[in-house]
């Protein structure tokens, strides 16, 4: 029978090929396919069926910004409240933490996005975000304040995954990366908001309290919210409820792509996505290459010196006389004009195109880091040069390295190793991370900033070339046909 269904069927998006074929409800709710905006074809589902479970999936995205920033302006008035001002081991701790707990999450995240559904996992992250966050506002000691950012951080390492496997499993091929450009905009927006809450924390005592307080509502929003939410029907189809994956295509692509839909799900049906993934295949065997570039893609994004380029952002404007709360503002806007440039890109250019030119805008940015920090140059010239820098270097990475890489690795992925295959990569991504961000004031000090900031410059002509050589292009096409296409050969991935 199966066999039989394999034979007739066709793609999800090419089985609808005329406006005709629109569902008179479809019509009624004005949900029916436009010439402009996101459609690109008469084929195409609703957009505006899957875009609420899209919005509600980014607020996870938010949080995690949010809670990256919010002892930025902050960390002063912790220090001196909780009597360890000066301790800069302290301080650290206070930023760090997020990140050793992003790690454990992210090792965990991939078991339990299978093992309880994505619906289930951005709720039960939603639960340490409320109480991390609630046990940070009320401590009264530093190891108070640790334990609430380590609760934060393990559902900070949940989120990124859970939302990237979301949104590429219930958004359609045409729109699937600007959906996935979501997530970006809503951390740039979540850090912005910490920076802006975060303004009166140098003046208001115990303004603190308050900023970790805020970061409750979007949380419990995120929990209350998804619950009335579609559940990917792709985790469905793998837990051999097809009866609910379909309700659930009909919720996000309208009742007259359903049958199609489940049509071009069952290709990739193999029978065996009940069995349990072990770690082997992940490491050697067919997936290896597969899992060994969305690792590599991962570290290369953190080798190009991003967080190093945030964390030495204040100093650079602070040298040209701008203050801080400002410089924050000026990166933040940056960044989200950038992921806004990335989201309209997304589905024109492709995924592969914008990684190639962010690497390259980000190398060549670099250089004028590099540049700046050498006595090729002196006076209004380097201000010049390491404000220009920062600045392009944030656009660069906003425009492609910062929201490609999420969206991509969860379309190559099969679909039964997506949700483990994308733990394993994200904890390759905090590890390099953490060590970036321990080691960069270090080097800083001992290389100097011409070959610290050279090498970061290096490190994004590597990626450049390494996009180049082994990234395909995804744009427009169902997870169903990527998967296709990459799985014929147990040994030649592309």
């Amino acid at each position: 029978m199966r066999g039989r269904q394999r034979d007739h069927i066709h793609s999800t998006y090419k089985r609808a090929n005329s406006k005709e074929r629109l569902n008179a409800q479809d019509i009624e709710d004005g949900l029916e396919e436009t010439p402009h905006d996101f459609a690109k074809g008469s084929g195409n589902p609703p957009w505006l069926r899957s875009l609420p479970h899209v919005i509600v999936a980014a607020l996870s995205s938010f949080l995690f910004g949010y809670h990256l920033g919010v002892v930025n302006d902050t960390l002063e008035s912790i220090s001196l409240d909780l009597n360890f001002h000066g301790d800069t081991m302290a301080e650290g701790l206070v930023v760090s933490t997020c990140l050793g707990g992003a790690f454990v999450g992210s090792t965990v995240s991939g078991w339990i996005a299978d093992g309880i559904g994505r619906r289930r996992s951005f709720q039960m992250c939603a639960i340490p975000m409320i109480i991390g966050a609630s046990v940070s506002a009320t401590a009264d000691g530093l190891g108070g304040m640790l334990f609430g950012r380590f609760l934060v951080g393990t559902a900070m390492g949940v989120c990124p995954p859970v939302a990237a496997l979301y949104i590429t499993e219930v958004s359609p091929a045409f729109v699937r990366g600007t959906y996935g450009s979501f997530t970006q905009i809503a951390t740039c927006l979540g850090l912005i908001a910490s920076f802006f809450i975060g303004i009166p924390a140098k003046d208001v005592p115990r303004w603190w309290r308050v900023c970790f307080w805020v970061s409750t509502v979007p949380a419990a929003l995120l929990a209350l919210l998804m619950e009335f939410c579609a559940e990917s029907p792709h985790w469905l189809m793998k837990r051999g409820r097809s009866a609910e994956a379909e309700a659930e295509f009909g919720r996000l692509l309208g009742g007259l792509h359903v049958k199609s839909s489940m049509a071009e799900l069952s290709k990739t049906d193999r029978g065996d996505e009940v069995e349990s993934v072990k770690l082997s295949e992940l490491f050697y065997g067919r997936h290896f290459r597969v899992v060994f570039i969305g690792s590599a893609l991962l570290a290369l994004q953190q080798l190009s010196g991003i967080n190093a380029v945030f964390y030495f952002s204040s100093t650079v404007f602070k040298s040209a006389g701008v203050p801080s709360d400002v410089a924050n503002m000026s990166v933040g806007v940056v960044n989200l004009s950038g992921s806004i440039i990335a989201m309209i890109l997304m589905d024109k250019l492709g995924r592969k195109g914008l990684l190639l030119g962010s690497f390259m805008g980000m190398a060549m940015s670099m250089g004028m880091q590099a540049v700046a920090g050498s006595s090729l140059v002196s006076g209004s010239s380097v201000v010049l040069l390491s404000v220009g820098g920062v600045l392009l270097f944030v656009l660069s990475f906003a425009m492609g390295v910062g929201p490609v890489p999420g969206l991509l690795l969860s379309e190559i992925f099969p679909s039964r190793i997506r949700a483990k295959a994308m733990a394993i990569c994200m904890a390759v991504h905090w590890v390099i991370n953490f060590f970036v961000g321990l080691l960069f004031l270090r080097m800083l000090e001992k290389l100097g900033p011409l070959i610290l900031y050279t090498a970061f410059a290096s490190f994004c002509l590597v990626g450049f070339l390494f996009v180049r050589k082994n990234v395909v292009e995804t744009k427009g096409k169902t997870l169903q046909e990527i998967e296709m296409a990459l799985l014929p050969s147990a040994e030649l991935i592309y």
